[in-house]
C-alpha cells in the first residue's frame, strides 16, 4: 500500500518531536564519575548532575546525565568523590580573629597570661586591651577562668578585658577600677557580678552587667568584612549562613552593606539575617525597633534575605536559666539558677507585638527554665494569630525537659543546635553536674519527636567549622573531656548531614529552591576531602571542601585539587 505525502510528513514530524524529547536541551555543565548525595526525599546517592546557569537541570547516573552533554557543555569528571548540597551554619555572627588579642591557640593559662603581657607590653599607658571572644576556659589545661589578679599581674597598671563568647567580659584589676566596679556596685538585672569563695570580684561580668563597661569602639562593618567571612567558610563547602541578630558588632549597618555588595555582584554566599531584638522589653519598643530597622519580614531574595527578629531570654554557658541551682559554689547555696535576661512578661510582650506586624521570631534559650518562657510566650502569640508553619525556632535549646519536647511539636517550634558542648563539656559539667551536661542538645531527641532540626557553630564562640559540629553530633565525642551522652550520637549519615543541607533549607523557607541536589534548584553543593557517608567517625573532624560551588559557579578551589 502506497504511503501518502501527507502521511510520511506526519511520520517525520513525529519521529523528530520524539527524537527532541529524547535530547534535552544541553546543560552548561555536567558533573561524571562521583559519589553525589542528593539529600532528597530518599537520600539517593547518584553518579553525577547537569547544570545550566544557576541550577540543577539532572541528576542520575552517568548515562542519564550524558544526555545532557552539547558541543558546548563543560564536563567535569569527580573521580570517584563525594558531593554534598552546599554546607551551611544556622547560627553564625562572625568567623572570628579581627583586631583584638587573639587566644583562640592558647591551650593553659600561661600561654593565655603570656599572650596577654606581650600585647601589654605594646600599649599605651591609657589603653584598653581587649581580647577576640573565640576562646573558652575549656580549652586550658587548667580549665578555668584567669582571675583578675593574675591578668593584673600580667599587665601591671593597665586595663584588660578579656572577651569571652556573647556573654561574659573577665576584667583585670585595673579594669574593675577604671569602671569602678567594687563589691558595692549593684548587679543589674539579667547579669551578674561574680565572687570568689571569699567575697572578692573574680572580674567575670556576665551579660546586662557587661553594661557597666565601655569598650573602646570597634572599627565600623565594612564591605570588607562581608567579603572577608565568604573566603573564610568557602574552603569548608559552605554556601550559606544564617545570621541571628549580630554581625561584627552592628547587624542593620551590615545588613544594608550586604544588600550594596549584592548590587555590586559580590556575594558569593547566601544570607539569611535576622534583625536585633535582644533588648526589647515593651510592645512600645517592638514598634519603635522595626521603623528603624527599616526593612520588612521576607524582604530579598536567594542571595540575601530577612527573616525574622532575634530575641534573648536567658544568658550563654554560665547563665543558661535553669529550673534547678547549679552546684557549688556556683550555685550560691542553692540561689543561682542563672540569669533571666528579658522578663517573662516583657519577653511575651514583645513577641506578641512583632507576630501581629508579621515578623517571625527566633529566641536564644539555653537552660529549660528559659524554654518554659520561650513557649509560654510563644504559646501566647499562637493565640492572637497562629505561628505554626512560620518556622518560629529556639536558638541553642541547651537543656530541656520531655514535656517540653512535646510543646515544641504542639507549636511546631522548630531547634536550632550547634556544637557548644564539644568545647565547653568540662566546664558546663562543674556549672551543672554530669546527669545535665551530658544531654546538652539533645539533637537525637528533638529528632525522634519529629522536630525540625538544623545545625550550626555559632560561631566566633564556637570555631565555624562545620566538620567539628558534625563530628560531635556523630560521636558526641569533646576536645578534653571524652565522650557526653553517646545516646544522643546520630548514627544515620544521610540524616547528620541533612542537618546542614536540607533541614537548613526548611528552617528558612527555602527547600523548595536550595537544600539538595533536585532539578530545579539553585546548584549551590561542595565536593569533599572524603566519603562523608562511609568515613570513620574521626575523619569527619577532618573534612574539608576540594571546590565550592554557588549558584553554579565555583567559589572555592583547593590547591592541587584537579
Amino acid at each position: 500500500m502506497k504511503r501518502t505525502t501527507v502521511g510520511i510528513a506526519t511520520t517525520l514530524l513525529f519521529a523528530a518531536g520524539l527524537a527532541q524529547a529524547q535530547s534535552p536541551a544541553p546543560a552548561d555543565i555536567v558533573f561524571v564519575g562521583g559519589k553525589v548525595f542528593t539529600a532528597d526525599d530518599s537520600d539517593r546517592v547518584v553518579q553525577g548532575f547537569a547544570i545550566s546557569g544557576d541550577h540543577f537541570v539532572a541528576t542520575g547516573s552517568e548515562d542519564e546525565v550524558r544526555r545532557y552533554v552539547g558541543p558546548q557543555t563543560r564536563v567535569i569528571d569527580l573521580k570517584g568523590r563525594f558531593v554534598s548540597p552546599g554546607i551551611t551554619d544556622d547560627h553564625f555572627h562572625n568567623e572570628g580573629g579581627g583586631a583584638g588579642v587573639d587566644l583562640s591557640h592558647v591551650r593553659s593559662l600561661g600561654e593565655l597570661l603570656t599572650t596577654v603581657a606581650n600585647a601589654a607590653a605594646a600599649a599605651s599607658a591609657d589603653s584598653v586591651i581587649v581580647s577576640n571572644s573565640d576562646w573558652h576556659e575549656a580549652q586550658l589545661k587548667e580549665q578555668r577562668l584567669p582571675t583578675a589578679e593574675e591578668i593584673e599581674q600580667a599587665s601591671p597598671g593597665k586595663a584588660v578585658v578579656l572577651v569571652r563568647g556573647g556573654h561574659e567580659y573577665i576584667l583585670n584589676t585595673s579594669a574593675l577600677k577604671k569602671w569602678n566596679i567594687t563589691k558595692d556596685t549593684p548587679v543589674p538585672s539579667g547579669g551578674q557580678i561574680s565572687r570568689n569563695g571569699a567575697g572578692e570580684l573574680t572580674g567575670e561580668l556576665f551579660d546586662e552587667a557587661k553594661a557597666l563597661v565601655t569598650l573602646p569602639r570597634p572599627k565600623p562593618v565594612g564591605i570588607d568584612d562581608i567579603l572577608a567571612t565568604q573566603k573564610a567558610v568557602a574552603p569548608y563547602g559552605m554556601t550559606a549562613l544564617r545570621i541571628p541578630g549580630s554581625y561584627k558588632g552592628d547587624m542593620v549597618a551590615a545588613y544594608r552593606l550586604m544588600k550594596q555588595a549584592e548590587a555590586e555582584g559580590k556575594l558569593t554566599l547566601r544570607w539569611t539575617v535576622y534583625m536585633p531584638g535582644f533588648a526589647l522589653r515593651s510592645a512600645d519598643a517592638a514598634r519603635k525597633a522595626m521603623e528603624a530597622w527599616g526593612t520588612h519580614q521576607g524582604e530579598g531574595d536567594d542571595w540575601l534575605k530577612v527573616d525574622g527578629v532575634k530575641l534573648m531570654v536567658d544568658g550563654g554557658f554560665e547563665g543558661g536559666h535553669l529550673s534547678k541551682p547549679y552546684l557549688e559554689p556556683y550555685g550560691k547555696g542553692g540561689t543561682f539558677t542563672g540569669l533571666t535576661v528579658s522578663p517573662p512578661s516583657a519577653f511575651t510582650e514583645v513577641v506578641r507585638e512583632l507576630n501581629s506586624k508579621g515578623w517571625h521570631v527566633i529566641t536564644h534559650a539555653v537552660g529549660d527554665a528559659a524554654l518554659d518562657e520561650v513557649l509560654d510566650g510563644y504559646a501566647a502569640a499562637d493565640k492572637d494569630s497562629s505561628i505554626k508553619g512560620k518556622r518560629w525556632s529556639v536558638e541553642h535549646a541547651f537543656v530541656s525537659r520531655p514535656e517540653q519536647v512535646a510543646r515544641l511539636k504542639q507549636l511546631d517550634v522548630a531547634v536550632s543546635a550547634q556544637d557548644h558542648l564539644y568545647l565547653a563539656a568540662p566546664v558546663l559539667k562543674k556549672y551543672w553536674g554530669w546527669e545535665i551536661a551530658s544531654e546538652v542538645t539533645p539533637v537525637k531527641t528533638y529528632l525522634d519527636a519529629g522536630l525540625l532540626v538544623a545545625g550550626g557553630t555559632d560561631s566566633p564562640v564556637v570555631p565555624f567549622n562545620p566538620f567539628w559540629n558534625l563530628y560531635h553530633m556523630a560521636s558526641r565525642d569533646t576536645i578534653s573531656d571524652g565522650v557526653y551522652g553517646a545516646d544522643q550520637k546520630i548514627a544515620s549519615r544521610p540524616l547528620l548531614l541533612k542537618l546542614v543541607t536540607i533541614n537548613y533549607a526548611k528552617l528558612i523557607g527555602e527547600e523548595k529552591t536550595r537544600g539538595s541536589i533536585e532539578p530545579g534548584k539553585l546548584a549551590d553543593f561542595a565536593v569533599l576531602t572524603g566519603d562523608f557517608l562511609t568515613v570513620e567517625p574521626e575523619a569527619i573532624r577532618d573534612m574539608k571542601a576540594l571546590s565550592t560551588w554557588v549558584g553554579g559557579r565555583e567559589v572555592y578551589h583547593a590547591t592541587g585539587y584537579d
